[in-house]
């Protein structure tokens, strides 16, 4: 199946507009035992997706793994990027040398049975690394070497990637971008499409929220990123409901759906991502076929009217805005 697609950066890549972000098929939201996992990745593929979105700490390499296993009986590869950075412990900047780069990046190698990587992006790593030229050193080495064909970051902040575009080898610049998380459209994307970056939009759904499923009564698991890190308790905040409270979030999400209207909440707040200039491939996660099928129905839609977009904005103003970090 066919879907549209987009050059990624200056990477020679042309990727699909919905790609798959695998963090679920390594954990942090419940299980998701072999079977479903493969299941997912098999429908993303079949659909029409050529990108699948990665990294190392995923399960601790079993979502690398679960990808690997996948493609083997695959005559077309995907578009794999994985992120390096988070294995580091403890977590800070200092971690951050050639010689840690370097296993990071052979461990997700050997996890994914390539040679070459196709995108390793910096996973979110504390703000002073975006501007030490050393690690950009090391990532044009291993360009250099063959290790990787290219390489980006995942950043939490719109100062994060802007820092990361000052650096001519970043190819990619990884963010949270969705209906109720704005801010990368202002300076962000249109930076990045001066410097040719690709951009990749993670977290589209904010977690879930916007496929308008959740009331205030829903629960999650313990092992769920939903439950345990709805304060920030394990990691950034922001990648949990992108930062939104949830009952907040949920009270939101019920007027998007109206807005919606007949189109699916999921695929019509994916489809308000893909319509934003500079962004090449939207990631949103899947742990069952029928949610890969209902992202993928996003690559279909028409663009949003303006009259949709004026009411967006106005759900964006209303209700979540006051509860956005600056620094969002």
């Amino acid at each position: 199946m066919s879907m549209e697609q987009r050059p990624l950066g200056r990477t020679g890549a042309d990727v699909s507009v919905v790609g798959l972000g695998t963090w679920q098929l390594g954990g942090d939201w419940g299980d998701v035992d072999d079977d479903s996992a493969a299941d997912v990745l098999d429908a993303a593929l079949d659909a029409g997706v050529t990108l699948l979105d990665t990294a190392d700490v995923y399960g601790d390499g079993r979502s690398e793994e679960r990808i690997r296993r996948a493609l083997v009986a695959r005559s077309e590869r995907p578009f794999v990027a994985t992120k390096a950075g988070r294995r580091a412990d403890p977590f800070e900047a200092a971690q951050y040398t050639p010689e840690n780069l370097r296993a990071w990046i052979d461990r997700s190698r050997r996890n994914l049975g390539v040679d070459t990587l196709d995108l390793v992006q910096l996973h979110c790593p504390p703000t002073a690394v975006y501007s030490d030229q050393r690690v950009y050193d090391a990532l044009d080495s291993f360009v250099e070497d063959g290790a990787i064909a290219a390489y980006g970051v995942s950043v939490e902040t719109v100062a994060e990637g802007l820092t990361a575009l000052q650096h001519p080898g970043v190819q990619t610049i990884q963010v949270i971008l969705n209906v109720f998380r704005r801010k990368p459209l202002e300076e962000l994307l249109p930076a990045a499409a001066k410097a040719g970056v690709g951009i990749l939009a993670r977290v589209p759904l904010a977690s879930g929220l916007l496929t308008g499923k959740y009331d205030e009564s829903t629960t999650f698991p313990a092992d769920d990123h939903r439950n345990f890190n709805r304060h920030g308790e394990a990691f950034d905040v922001g990648e949990t409901f992108a930062g939104v409270p949830f009952e907040v979030g949920v009270a939101a999400a019920r007027e998007v759906a109206a807005i919606a209207g007949d189109a699916p909440t999921a695929a019509f707040a994916l489809r308000w991502v893909i319509d934003q200039p500079g962004v090449t491939t939207v990631i949103p996660g899947a742990r069952t076929v029928e949610q890969v099928r209902g992202n993928v129905a996003a690559a279909d839609l028409p663009p949003l009217t303006d009259a949709q977009l004026s009411d967006l904005e106005r759900v964006y103003d209303e209700r979540i805005r006051a509860h956005v970090h600056d620094r969002w």
